[in-house]
């Protein structure tokens, strides 16, 4: 995949090979990797083996950071390895990317190793004095997936270079503002004050919903000495893409306290440049991916992604290994040569690697499986990651959880969402996991643990794992957010003064407990201290004002829906809305739409077409709905549905029975806009929201011969696919 010899905008001269080559010229890009985190969030994974190497849909990680590399012409490649650094090697070595193969893309690529670094700050000062880089470079992480292309953030940094000496860094940002994200960071959010002119960084900071406040302070001095508009954002994604000069690690070096490359370093750069007289800039990209796996919540949401095709091109299917066989399949599915499943599996939306094996009557439903799998009869397996050489025997049901490699779980087994089952483990038949929980066989100093049989059966080598640091964490520490698979709050003490900018497992509805919210732009002196304020308004607000503006522009007699969707999208950033509630808008604002089409004042029109003209009079509504309102799989299209009917409920001048009549020719409409999908209607079909109260149940019942003939449907489908095979 990598296009060797590719050259970036504003390349010049003739390169030069060789690596400690002095003066080189414009087009030899140079590029640091960060191949160790210094962190322990991926433990106990990550005991015997490297971050860089975990596989990501069936490909290790440093593989998409070295892609990304290659497509954006980097001709030399620097590898910092500390913790399991021959792995490492011994990996690379073996590649296409070795430089001794003729399929490498780099003319350098050469392994850095420093055996007493603590932190990243302590890697780059070493790298200052090795004086291994003298031109601009890119620094990365050995664990970023990213499809942007660099030409112009590269031609922008060298135009402000040449300007001036001070212009030393360009951070690479991407926009989360015009969708939600799953790569969004949670628990931490990144918050960056932009001048709107020129995309100066003005300020770094960062805000969790575990400190006690929630304001960003900004030296007076920088609108005093600007006199300019800037904009706090806090929607934005940073993948940690930085376009450096050498005086980058010249500042790194003289401040031998920095660890951290934005707490740490940026902060502090910016805080001082008054003193220092250092600039950095930001390029803001609007279109392209960009994430790093930092824990195993950006783990599973970058495989998220990889499911959903954003990074494409690298998608299982354009076979990110050499070796690699993967075609795509109806369904969602790309399998790997050699698969072999029953004729009665149900596999949707699924990636399966080579040489594993799917028993009778499983399923298997937005999960990726590695090579070598056993997967045996009636097993369900649902968005689960699964690496290599794993065995899952009968009736087992795995649910949103990470099993490493070589993993046995024996007969009837039940693993919730949530658990992370560490490489080896072995569990018993029939043990059913009550909660969450991460296994494995090795301590945290990689001596073999106590196995607990109670737990996990007589045959068991592994039990509960426990980080000996989680104990010194403070109690309002932001790792604490950041060690789980799922987000969640739950198990934290916060008063109604706390932050959540960012999904979890709180809910948005207004009788939930108030959060503050961070804004996304501010350009006014008296607002720059007051990132803070009562959200139960902000969410009422934003609620009222978005859903009166999309029924305006649905009641409007021309134009477009594009207007309509930058008002929201303003809205959403204004308010620093959730998907919950963009959904609940938008739910509110159609359903309201389509009721009031059937009253006499608005043409009585029946409930088949009511539906059709609520959704497709407006040229671009029915995409609105699909990309912001739903924006997801299964679990999105049944928020969206509820959302529907809790809305119908309250419209005005319509009886009960008809609302129903109603609910069920949009959700006909929207299954015939392929916005809505027969898992989601009948996931909502079963959900216990859908019949909670006597309106809900009212309005749900209308809806059975629709959701009968969905059921018949599928039967039908599944047959035919029989009769095929």
């Amino acid at each position: 995949m990598s296009q060797k010899g590719k050259q970036p905008a504003g390349a010049k001269g003739k390169k030069s090979s060789k690596p400690g080559a002095e003066n080189k010229t414009e087009d030899v890009l140079q590029a640091v990797v960060l191949a160790d985190s210094f962190q322990n969030r991926f433990h106990p994974f990550t005991i015997e083996k490297p971050r860089c190497l975990l596989p990501l849909a069936n490909a290790p990680l440093i593989d998409y950071t070295l892609e990304f590399l290659a497509m954006n012409g980097v001709d030399e490649v620097y590898i910092y390895c500390g913790a399991h650094t021959d792995q490492v090697e011994e990996y690379i070595n073996r590649s296409r990317w070795a430089p001794t193969t003729r399929a490498s893309p780099f003319s350098v690529l050469q392994f850095v190793r420093v055996s007493d670094a603590r932190s990243v700050g302590d890697v780059l000062r070493d790298l200052d004095k090795r004086s291994l880089v003298d031109g601009d470079f890119l620094l990365v992480h050995g664990d970023v997936v990213s499809n942007i292309m660099l030409d112009d953030a590269l031609v922008k940094h060298r135009k402000r270079r040449e300007t001036s000496a001070a212009n030393i860094m360009t951070l690479v940002l991407t926009s989360g503002g015009q969708q939600e994200h799953r790569t969004k960071s949670n628990g931490i959010t990144p918050i960056f004050v932009v001048d709107t002119k020129n995309q100066r960084c003005l300020h770094y900071d960062e805000m969790h919903p575990l400190q006690d406040d929630h304001y960003v302070s900004l030296d007076p001095a920088i609108p005093d000495e600007l006199s300019t508009d800037f904009e706090m954002r806090s929607d934005l994604i940073d993948a940690q893409i930085d376009i450096c000069t050498p005086e980058v690690l010249a500042l790194w070096s003289e401040s031998f306290d920095y660890e951290l490359p934005r707490r740490n370093f940026l902060h502090g750069v910016l805080k001082d440049w008054e003193l220092n007289g250092k600039m950095i800039y930001t390029e803001i990209i609007e279109n392209g991916y960009a994430a790093r796996a930092t824990n195993f919540q950006m783990y599973d949401a970058i495989s998220r992604d990889i499911l959903s095709r954003w990074t494409f091109p690298f998608i299982p299917e354009n076979n990110v290994l050499p070796h690699q066989s993967y075609k795509r399949y109806p369904n969602g599915l790309v399998l790997e040569n050699g698969v072999s499943r029953a004729i009665d599996a149900k596999l949707e939306h699924s990636v399966i690697g080579q040489g594993t094996t799917i028993g009778a009557g499983s399923k298997v439903t937005n999960s990726i499986i590695g090579s070598n799998c056993k997967i045996g009869a009636g097993v369900v397996l649902e968005n689960a990651i699964i690496w290599q050489e794993t065995n899952v025997d009968d009736g087992t049901r795995i649910h949103h959880s990470v099993l490493g490699e070589a993993v046995s779980v024996g007969k009837n087994c039940s693993v919730p969402a949530g658990s992370l089952i560490s490489s080896g483990v072995h569990i018993s038949d029939d043990i059913s996991i009550s909660e969450a929980v991460t296994l494995s066989t090795h301590s945290e100093a990689g001596k073999p643990i106590a196995k607990d049989t109670a737990l996990l059966g007589p045959n068991t080598n592994a039990a509960p794992y426990t980080d000996p640091d989680d104990e010194e964490l403070d109690e309002q520490d932001p790792a604490r957010l950041q060690k789980p698979l799922l987000y969640s709050l739950a198990h934290f003490a916060l008063s109604t003064s706390s932050v959540s900018t960012l999904s979890s497992d709180v809910s948005d509805d207004e009788d939930d407990p108030v959060f503050l919210s961070t804004g996304a732009s501010m350009s006014s002196r008296e607002r720059l201290n007051s990132m803070a304020s009562d959200d139960s308004a902000t969410k009422i607000s934003f609620h009222s004002d978005a859903v009166h503006g999309l029924l305006d522009a649905l009641r409007a007699e021309s134009g477009d829906f594009d207007s309509a969707k930058l008002e929201f999208m303003g809205l959403r950033l204004a308010n620093d809305a959730s998907d919950t509630m963009m959904r609940k808008a938008v739910a509110t604002a159609f359903a309201r739409r389509a009721a009031e089409l059937t009253t006499p004042d608005h043409g009585a029109l029946e409930p088949s077409k009511a539906a059709d003209k609520a959704f497709t009079a407006r040229k671009g509504a029915s995409k609105f709905v699909d990309e912001v309102g739903v924006g997801g799989g299964e679990p999105e299209q049944i928020e969206f549905i509820v959302a529907l009917q809790k809305a119908l409920i309250g419209a005005k001048g319509v009886e009960l029975p008809k609302l129903g009549t109603l609910l069920a020719a949009m959700l006909q409409q929207l299954y015939a806009l392929d916005i809505l999908e027969e898992d989601g209607i009948l996931g909502w079909w079963e959900d216990e929201r859908a019949a909670e109260g006597e309106s809900m149940a009212t309005l749900k019942e209308k809806c059975k011969v629709l959701v009968d003939w969905l059921e018949n449907a599928e039967e039908e489908d599944d047959s035919d696919e029989e009769d095929d095979d």
